[in-house]
């Protein structure tokens, strides 16, 4: 049988998670037919099959970690319907014996037993191409247990390891019979408060993005000497731009003139002025980046994901535009590729488009600076001594990493962002 193995995923990426299979056993399949979907920390992967033939076994069930190489299926060559029959009538033949062997006396089972071991004296651990042979409850009771087959001795004369052989195994080893998953949730059941004791509760696994989401997040604020500074922006000019050219920008680019181009374009002027934001420390050395790879924050179903607008510098409005709305359709489609995902020198994050008029955005490791848009809102704006006025105003926020950058330069840095917005010609016309 040819093994399915999960491949090699990206050098920062070890295991994953079994988020579905797309086949099930008895399925033909061809070369480069998908089998599995792998949910990563970052993406969703599916696995495909390197060679034509029939799936004969699934070891991994939705929710379990694999890791880069383990192998998670068996592959055997194609079989006509007489051969799949004959496996179906063994199966069948099986399970008449498991239930056997729950209803027949000690004595009866020995004679049985015995009798079999007669007529196959050799039959002593058999294998498969070198694998434990174990019924599909072994094998899941194995697997819930952390019980390792190959180390299963067997009563059975014809080498098959039973559920009762792996019980056995476990309680030898001092390891308990609970299932994992079951000892994870008394343990959580404990941990419960008791002021919430009869109330109804719902109890959610976290995706393996949402883990690793949560733990980075921890973790920048463990490392970092996260600051957060803040401004707001006359957003008048941006508006009345967007309004005169914005029906010629679609037709000519065939892509909305979106507030996110200006952002990036300022973005980038700023960091040309201020390199530390556009850095990152490595040991003890400070590395400033040359280029200007943006990564853009956008909500996905399993959690943030910040997918890379690569040297956004060289790039015009037009383009920005269309990197974004290309990058944001595979996000909400979870089609991102993992070198989407990767690298980026600064971050946006629009938290204004969930009606957030304030906010302290959190590094994006190893960044060290990331910038917090917010919603647009009306506001009375003294204009002089003498005059007011109302005005579309946004708040925007830097949070940076102190360790690198020092407050007066955050400061100014955010202020040349809203110097650039407010008077946004030259930078389309840069663009």
């Amino acid at each position: 049988m040819i093994e399915v193995k999960v491949p090699e995923l990206a050098e920062s990426i070890t295991e994953g998670t079994i988020s579905q299979w797309l086949i099930k056993v008895g399925d033909k399949v061809e070369k480069g037919d998908n089998l599995v979907e792998l949910e990563t920390d970052k993406v969703n992967i599916e696995v495909s099959a390197e060679n034509d033939g029939v799936i004969k076994e699934l070891l991994k069930e939705p929710g379990d970690n694999v890791e880069v190489g383990e192998i998670i299926a068996y592959l055997g060559g194609g079989e006509s319907s007489s051969s799949q029959s004959k496996d179906q009538q063994a199966n069948e033949t099986e399970q008449a014996e498991a239930k056997k062997e729950e209803t027949e006396s000690p004595e009866e089972a020995k004679s049985d037993q015995e009798s079999k071991a007669h007529a196959a004296p050799e039959a002593n651990q058999q294998s498969e191409n070198g694998r434990t042979v174990a019924s599909p409850s072994a094998r899941k009771l194995a697997r819930e247990l952390g019980v390792d087959l190959n180390e299963v001795n067997t009563k059975d004369p014809l080498g098959r390891v039973r559920p009762d052989d792996v019980k056995a195994h476990a309680d030898q080893s001092g390891q308990k019979e609970a299932p994992k998953q079951e000892k994870k949730q008394e343990k959580q059941e404990n941990k419960q408060s008791q002021a919430n004791e009869g109330k109804p509760v719902e109890r959610v696994k976290m995706s393996r993005r949402r883990q690793t989401i949560a733990k980075r997040l921890v973790e920048v604020q463990h490392t970092a000497a996260m600051l957060t500074t803040f401004n707001e922006v006359d957003m008048t000019a941006i508006m009345e731009l967007r309004k005169r050219r914005k029906d010629k920008f679609l037709e000519d680019n065939d892509v909305k003139l979106g507030f996110m181009s200006f952002f990036t374009k300022a973005v980038v002027g700023a960091l040309k002025k201020y390199p530390r934001l556009n850095a990152e420390i490595q040991d003890t050395d400070i590395v400033l980046k040359k280029f200007y790879d943006i990564g853009i924050a956008v909500g996905a179903e399993e959690g943030l994901v910040v997918p890379v607008v690569r040297d956004a510098d060289k790039l015009s409005f037009a383009g920005i535009e269309q990197e974004i709305g290309n990058l944001a359709k595979k996000a909400r489609d979870n089609k991102l590729k993992l070198d989407e995902l990767q690298g980026g020198s600064f971050t946006i994050t629009n938290g204004g488009i969930f009606g957030s008029m304030l906010s302290t955005p959190i590094l994006n490791a190893p960044q060290v600076g990331i910038l917090g848009m917010h919603k647009i809102q009306w506001r009375p704006m003294a204009i002089d001594q003498e005059r007011m006025e109302n005005r579309p105003m946004m708040y925007i926020a830097l949070s940076y990493d102190h360790r690198i950058v020092d407050g007066g330069e955050a400061v100014s840095f955010l202020a040349k962002i809203k110097e650039l917005l407010e008077d946004p010609e030259q930078l389309l016309l840069e663009g």
